[in-house]
């Protein structure tokens, strides 16, 4: 049975954005199995107690969003935004994503959705 993020990528995601959120997925079920899958203001989101992470796209690129990413430790230099909770990786192809950055963002958003 289809979930809203499968039924999502077939009926409103860019099909070049495909492999990507594939492989967003795939990255967000290993490094935090115990989040949900789920929708939040019709973008693909991964929930634990909170939402944790939230994919948007745009013409260019997909957008890869952690609600309290403004509290993360960034060594690897990729968090864009400037608000009061959120940051962003962009992720404009498959190649494009730092899987040990993305998984360090992913261990700090789990560790700050405990505390």
């Amino acid at each position: 049975m289809a979930n809203e993020i499968d039924t999502y990528a077939a009926t409103k995601l860019d099909p070049k954005y495909a492999d990507i959120l594939t492989a967003l997925r795939k990255l967000m079920a290993e490094a935090a199995p115990d989040a949900s899958e789920c929708l939040t203001y019709g973008s693909p989101a991964w929930r634990g107690t909170k939402i944790l992470a939230v994919i948007s796209q745009s013409k260019t690129h997909l957008t890869f969003a952690f609600e309290r990413g403004a509290e993360f430790e960034d060594p690897h230099g990729l968090l864009e935004g400037v608000g009061k909770k959120t940051r962003h990786v962009k992720i404009k192809t498959l190649d494009g994503i730092d899987e040990e950055a993305l998984r360090g963002y992913i261990a700090q958003a789990v560790g700050l959705d405990g505390s």
